[in-house]
């Protein structure tokens, strides 16, 4: 049986905004846009069931984007943003202009965590294993996640290298599809929410 996982990045944040390492409200404007695509997953037919699970970063903005689009999302920890250490709270150009060299290795290695918090290997294990877990299963899954645990499980669910996440953009309320079974996993990424295929 193929298992379907519907991933939904969060809606704008003056975090996400910013580039900022952090959680936080979603923006005026993000809540705009959620609202105004508030029960597509409810309204496409064939697109989710009632009992499917609904999933969500534990994240503030997460967890507002799922309530806006009038979901009733289960915080899953496993789906939490990469630990970011000493750096959280922080924007990229401040830690960039700070510690030059910790961030040319953090970018560069994903064994790398010279912020003491999580490594990009470590994110990419925890959100594998949970995506593996669901292969076992049949049916579908839908999570509204943070912007790195897209990346994560994208380059995952594809076989890609570690070192690849950097490559892959995942912008404001849109959809990534991985379908799979035994082990192999397909990809339709970027698809704006309220769009269908």
């Amino acid at each position: 049986m193929t298992t379907r996982v519907t991933l939904i990045s969060p809606a704008l944040s003056t975090a996400l905004r910013e580039a900022r390492f952090d959680d936080g409200p979603l923006d005026a404007t993000g809540l705009r846009q959620a609202e105004a695509v508030r029960g597509v997953f409810g309204a496409v037919p064939g697109q989710r069931g009632a009992a499917d699970p609904v999933f969500a970063s534990p994240s503030v903005r997460c967890r507002q984007t799922a309530e806006a689009l009038g979901l009733t999302a289960e915080p899953l920890p496993e789906l939490r943003m990469c630990a970011m250490g000493r750096w959280r709270g922080l924007r990229l150009d401040e830690v960039s202009a700070a510690e030059p060299r910790a961030v040319a290795a953090w970018l560069a290695d994903p064994a790398a965590a010279p912020h003491g918090g999580e490594s990009l290997n470590a994110l990419h294990s925890r959100v594998g294993h949970w995506l593996d877990g669901l292969a076992s299963d049949s049916g579908r899954v839908l999570a509204v996640a943070e912007p790195d645990v897209v990346r994560a499980l994208t380059v995952h669910a594809i076989g890609a290298p570690t070192r690849t996440f950097w490559r892959i953009d995942v912008q404001p309320l849109t959809v990534t599809e991985l379908s799979g079974r035994n082990g192999r996993w397909n990809l339709r990424s970027g698809r704006p929410l309220g769009v269908t295929p």
